[in-house]
């Protein structure tokens, strides 16, 4: 493999990388990590088989690390916990919500893909 196409295969590998930035939370951890958390936190309800949330998700992930240590970012995977999406009337993906104190602050349903729309849509409720 030539060096050129090697670190074409590395970027690949980073771009399909879990992020740390983003947690997934579930029914069982959404009360402490959500509800009872501190600060700006952002919840994106979203589903893998969702292609608007695929697109969507190397644009949060840079959103997510120009805000780190601003605000908090989950997601919340409907296909796993319907029963989160139900009690937050989430009716389609994605959706985001946003928290203070535990309580809504504001949503964006499906916000563009782009740096700028979804940066305003998660960070426009604490401002």
């Amino acid at each position: 493999m030539t060096a050129e196409a090697q670190e074409g295969y590395q970027d690949s590998l980073e771009i399909h990388r879990p992020s740390e930035l983003i947690r997934t939370v579930t029914r069982s951890t959404f009360e402490s990590l959500v509800l009872q958390g501190v600060g700006p936190i952002a919840v994106e309800f979203m589903s893998y088989g969702c292609g608007h949330c695929r697109a969507l998700e190397p644009v949060l992930q840079q959103v997510a690390a120009m805000l780190k240590g601003k605000e908090k970012i989950f997601r919340v995977n409907l296909a796993a916990e319907p029963g989160l999406a139900a009690s937050f009337e989430v009716a389609g993906t994605p959706t985001f919500i946003m928290f203070i104190n535990g309580g809504e602050a504001g949503r964006a349903d499906g916000p563009p893909p782009t740096v700028s729309s979804v940066l305003n849509a998660i960070t426009q409720p604490f401002e």
